[in-house]
This record gives structure tokens, C-alpha cells and sequence, in this order.
């Protein structure tokens, strides 16, 4: 009797160093918890936005063509059903990918000149955004 006695008192004896090491006993600290995704900027308008309406080649975007002046912003808005991007030609600016109903973030126009643009994802699907000097 006395082996089996000393057999369970050793094996309660580990449990409790196992759980003390894994912070399992009383005292210990609760984990971190991850930091949050950041939310979004809600209300950040630009001074021009182009509607990604479909897959139609140079009426994929509307307007297009599209003017605008020097220093101001455009955002692309994805009002198809499939993903798609804004990327000029001269690599001046890329959205990244847009989802559906989403509006990318504006984007400023530094430079004048026409930017001929495309969507990575349908290369088919192009524009021209005319920018003037201020």
C-alpha cells in the first residue's frame, strides 16, 4: 500500500510543478492579449473620386478620361463585384487591391501630366488621369 501511496503523491506533486511552471497556479499573471487591428480613417475624403465600375477596357473607370489639379487627391471606389486596383503605368501610384465597395485611400497628385493607369489584376482595364499645374 505504501508504493501506490507514494506512486499518487508523486504524481499529484508533478501536476502541481507542471501547472506552477505554466503559470497555472494562483498568483500568475494572465497572457497579453494582441493588439487590435487599427481601424480604418473613416471620413478621409479626396478631391476626386474614379468609379471602378466593371471589366469594359477604357470604360472600366468613370470618368475617363479624368482631370485634376496639381496637390489635390483621388481615390478609385469599387463599385464591381470582384476585386481590382488602380496601378499608373509609370508606377506613380499602385491602390493596392481594392475589394468590392471599397474606396481606396487618396491618393496625392504631386506631379502634372496625363498617368495612364490599369488594374493589376485585369491589365485590359485602363484609364487616363489628366493632372494640370496648379
Amino acid at each position: 500500500m505504501n508504493s501506490r501511496l507514494a506512486l499518487a503523491t508523486g504524481g499529484l506533486f508533478l501536476v502541481a510543478v507542471t501547472l506552477a511552471g505554466c503559470g497555472g497556479m494562483s498568483g500568475s499573471t494572465s497572457p497579453t492579449s494582441p493588439s487590435p487591428t487599427p481601424t480604418p480613417v473613416v471620413g478621409v475624403s479626396a478631391d476626386l473620386t474614379i468609379t471602378i465600375t466593371g471589366m469594359n477596357g477604357s470604360n472600366s473607370f468613370s470618368p475617363n478620361p479624368s482631370s485634376i489639379v496639381a496637390g489635390r487627391t483621388v481615390a478609385f471606389r469599387n463599385a464591381d463585384n470582384v476585386t481590382h486596383t488602380a496601378t499608373a503605368d509609370s508606377g506613380t501610384f499602385d491602390t493596392g487591391n481594392i475589394a468590392p465597395g471599397a474606396t481606396s485611400a487618396p491618393i496625392t497628385m504631386a506631379a502634372s501630366g496625363a498617368f495612364n493607369y490599369h488594374c493589376k489584376i485585369h491589365p485590359d482595364m485602363v484609364g487616363t488621369l489628366n493632372v494640370t499645374a496648379q
